[in-house]
């Protein structure tokens, strides 16, 4: 079991895909770090060498922010909006959609479930 950054990388995938495990690392960024490293992208954690799980941690560890530090600094940046008052934190501090999105219809992940409202039945066309 290959132990990244806190994460275990799960032993039954591909290197590349097992490293997108890890909170900030992506498909591209999994990529450049098999490059870096030398470790072929195709093959199984369960395959590596202690020395090349090592590399990985070296490599991940100075050249990218990953987990806590990234998990931490993501939080920072949306209190600091918050604390501003512009209008992407009033949006985060109110759990609405932040990016521009539509609320009239959808964002309901965003949202929660919905909650009815007495008295908003259509009336029946009278002829």
């Amino acid at each position: 079991m290959a132990r990244i950054a806190g994460v275990d990388l799960p032993r039954d995938k591909h290197v590349c895909v097992g490293l997108r495990y890890i909170y900030g690392i992506g498909p591209t960024t999994a990529r450049q770090i098999c490059e870096r490293t030398r470790v072929d992208p195709e093959r199984k954690v369960r395959d590596l060498a202690d020395e090349e799980v090592a590399r990985l941690r070296d490599v991940i560890g100075r050249e990218f922010r990953v987990e806590g530090d990234l998990r931490r600094e993501v939080n920072l940046n949306i209190k600091r909006l918050i604390e501003i008052g512009c209008y992407r934190g009033v949006r985060h501090k109110r759990g609405l959609p932040v990016r521009g999105q539509r609320t009239r219809t959808n964002a309901r992940t965003k949202r929660g479930p919905r909650k009815t409202v007495a008295g908003r039945r259509r009336v029946a066309a009278k002829k």
